[in-house]
This record gives structure tokens, sequence and C-alpha cells, in this order.
């Protein structure tokens, strides 16, 4: 009886010894895969830490080239700054020049101002839309009485008649003067009798207390801006209608 104990023991043992085995052995091949798949894991890895060393450096020389490519671009803006400005500068001096020859020769109003009439009658009194300012230079007219007068630049758009006259030089006398002209306009120019008649006074260079004078007079006053004739008025101008 003591002996089938015995060898139930032996055989309960070796049982268990030959499981343990199994499992040694199922633990030992386990291992083995894990340590293969951890060294492809740790190969993928490296490639994965090369490929991000890689990249930062990519982004180094990126960023270095975008610093690069940003100091060049503020050069280039500092030197279109300045082209910019020695253009206007160079347009300025250019239209002195061609201002103090104009007035010399006595074209100030045919070369500088006739051309910006239309443009500033449709800025300041407004043009319906679809049609198009006329402008008429050096226009002579005579009464029946033998009395006769020059317009320096008529314009027209719509109901309104603007008329200029150009000065070198402008004066509080010149503005007085151009009032009675604008009160007589209907009567050397009867086709445009039904129109409304606004005055604009230009010189090359007005003074401000003269741009005021004549703004207290209703009267649109121009001078030379960086390349074309400019309204000089304030936004209180209230026109005068004649």
């Amino acid at each position: 009886m003591a002996v089938m104990t015995v060898e139930r023991r032996v055989d309960r043992l070796e049982s268990l010894m030959a499981e343990l085995t199994d499992n040694v052995n199922r633990l030992s091949l386990e291992m083995r895969e894990f340590k293969r798949e951890m060294r492809i894991f740790q190969g993928e890895m490296r490639e994965f830490k090369e490929e991000m060393r890689e990249f930062k450096e990519e982004m180094r020389e990126f960023k270095e080239e975008m610093r690069e490519f940003k100091e060049e671009m503020r050069e280039f803006k500092d030197e279109m700054l300045a082209f910019k400005e020695e253009t206007r500068e160079e347009n300025r001096r250019m239209n002195r020049r061609w201002g103090e020859l104009a007035n010399k020769m006595g074209t100030l109003a045919e070369d500088l101002v006739a051309p910006s009439v239309p443009r500033i009658l449709s800025e300041v009194v407004g043009c319906p839309e679809g049609q198009m300012a006329f402008l008429t230079v050096r226009s002579s007219r005579r009464l029946p009485s033998g009395e006769s007068r020059e317009f320096d630049v008529i314009s027209g758009c719509g109901d309104v008649l603007l008329i200029n006259e150009t000065k070198t030089r402008l004066g509080p006398r010149d503005v007085d003067e151009f009032i009675h002209t604008l009160g007589r306009a209907r009567e050397f120019l009867p086709e445009y009798a039904e129109r409304r008649i606004v005055g604009a006074l230009a010189s090359f260079y007005v003074d401000p207390s003269i741009v005021t004078f004549g703004e207290r007079q209703g009267l649109i006053m121009l001078g030379m801006d960086d390349d074309v004739m400019a309204v000089l008025n304030s936004d209180a101008l209230r026109l005068r209608w004649f």
C-alpha cells in the first residue's frame, strides 16, 4: 500500500516536472520571440531617431533659409521705399521745373491745369453716371458791344459748368476779380445759360491765406501736388453757385 502511494507521488512529480519543462520551454521561446521583436523595435527606433535627426537638420536649414529670405525681403523693401521716395522727389523736382517753365511760357492752364479739371469737377461736384465731362481751353468770347473775355478752362458735366482761371501768382485782388467774372459769365457764354456755374482758381503755388480767402468766397482753389493739380480746399468748402 505504501509502495503504491510512493509510485503515485513519483508519477505525479514526473508529470509536474514535465509540465514545468514545457512551461519553461514555452517561456524560453516567448522570451526569444520577445527579444527578437525588441531587436526589431530597437532597429526601427534607431531608424526613426535617424530620420528625426535628419528632419531636424532639414528644418534647421529651412529656418536658416527663411531667415536669409526674410532679410533679403527686408533689404528689398528698404530699397523699394528708397526708390519710391527718390521717384517722388524727382517728380516734385520735375513738376517744379515744368511749372516754372510753363509759367514763363504762359501755358500753365493748358499744360497743367486743363488735364486735371474734368477729374476735379467729378470729385468736387459729381458727374451723372454715364456722362463724360467736356473740356474747352482758351475760349475767347466777344459781346456785341465789342467787349471781349478769354476763359482759361471751361468744363461741364450734367447741369454744372466749371470755369477756371489760372494765374502765375494769386492774390486777394485776383479772387475779387474772378468773382466779378463769374457773375457775368452767362453774358459771354449764353449757350450755358441753363447750367449752374462754379469757379476754380489755379496757380502753381497758392499761399494758404489765399486758399482760405478763396474758399470763403465759395471757390475751388487748385495748386500743384506731387504730379497733378489738386484741390487745396478744406472739407468745410461750401461752393458758391453763379
